[in-house]
């Protein structure tokens, strides 16, 4: 048995599918006006976000028996693998030079501010103050830090003409400091991302059974089929979506603003059901991992990609972008220091949200 409710994630995958193939042979033999696209690019937002909800609870099952930090590892970059491929997808559909950066700066607000923000207030409402392995928050913000900087705030002054060179430096720099960042997290530094081994740096997972390796491939062969059925989802919705949303006044971010919540859409369940356990290691792990993870392996695919169509995009944030980011890292800085959060610090990340979400509306 794949998960709890193994039948419930096929049937979804089964369903996703079949839709796919009956709206895509409508499109063939269907006029399809403005309106009507913008239906089904909506009919296949919420198959996307079942289907990567369904892919939650493999997720989830594979990050309970792989232990910390494996599990939330696999989690994080489950849901980064599904962003690039939605924003890959919509990049061939689109003439925008600002959806994968607009993607991204979402997806940071939405894990730091909202899954954080939320998750935090939920565990401080129900436990008081709830505690973590500070280790774990000072690295993961340090490196954000590190990554955002490099990555979409210095491109932000570079001279258009150095585009190409830069874009070389920064795919080699965030594969580079990735591959390192996980060897410490699997190795000398695996400690710092569980709670149980903050005081015991020679703690070391459980054995797992051969049952149980055999379980946990099968839900990962799975969990790939059903990043490949988001893939050919996200084709067609990203077509659909373009043709919609074009000269219907809806600020650009809104499509942004729609891969990341479907990419984050298998991370959240798990957030809240770690923050109602009193397990907020998995919440920072989750959050933070999801968030360095997207800034460190989807810039570099965007940035190759543009590289190959020998086409800029825009990675540097805009001014705006860059404050909301700004106090976004600074309140995270103070938050996370001492190892403990509570419910207020909580509601200081989802009030950011919440003006992210402001802006958001008025297409900034």
């Amino acid at each position: 048995m794949l998960t709890e409710k193994p039948p419930q994630g096929l049937i979804s995958l089964v369903i996703s599918i079949l839709a796919y193939i009956s709206l895509t042979q409508i499109d063939k033999v269907m006029h399809i006006g403005q309106q009507e696209s913008l239906v089904v690019s909506i009919i296949f937002v919420l198959l996307i976000i079942n289907l990567a909800f369904q892919l939650s609870f493999q997720v989830e099952y594979v990050a309970e028996r792989l232990k910390e930090p494996y599990g939330t590892m696999i989690l994080t970059i489950s849901a980064v693998i599904i962003e690039v491929v939605i924003i890959v997808m919509m990049l061939s559909h689109t003439s925008s030079t600002t959806l994968a950066r607009d993607a991204i700066y979402s997806a940071v607000m939405l894990d730091i501010n909202g899954i954080l923000g939320l998750c935090a207030i939920v565990g401080g409402i129900k436990y008081g103050e709830v505690e973590y392995n500070v280790n774990s928050g000072n690295t993961y913000i340090v490196m954000i830090m590190t990554a955002l900087g490099i990555s979409m705030v210095l491109p932000a002054f570079l001279p258009p003409e150095h585009w190409r060179m830069y874009s070389m430096f920064t795919i080699i720099t965030m594969s580079v400091f990735y591959a390192l960042f996980l060897k410490m997290q699997t190795g000398r530094h695996r400690n710092y991302f569980s709670y149980r081994d903050q005081h015991n740096k020679d703690g070391v997972g459980d054995m797992v059974s051969r049952k149980t390796i055999v379980d946990v491939r099968l839900a990962i062969v799975y969990i790939l089929v059903g990043i490949l059925t988001i893939g050919l989802l996200s084709e067609e919705m990203s077509m659909h979506m373009d043709s919609g949303l074009s000269g219907s006044g809806v600020p650009p971010i809104v499509a942004a603003i729609v891969v990341a919540i479907i990419a984050a859409s298998p991370e959240v369940l798990t957030a809240l059901k770690a923050a109602v356990n009193d397990r907020m290691q998995t919440v920072v792990n989750i959050s933070l991992g999801a968030t360095l993870s997207t800034v460190i392996l989807t810039v570099p695919v965007i940035e190759a990609i543009a590289l190959i169509q020998n086409k800029p995009l825009i990675v540097g944030l805009s001014p705006t972008q860059m404050v909301m980011t700004f106090l976004t890292l600074v309140v995270a800085t103070i938050n996370l220091h001492d190892g403990e959060t509570n419910a207020i610090e909580g509601m200081t990340h989802f009030v950011l949200f919440m003006a992210f979400a402001m802006l958001a509306t008025l297409g900034m």
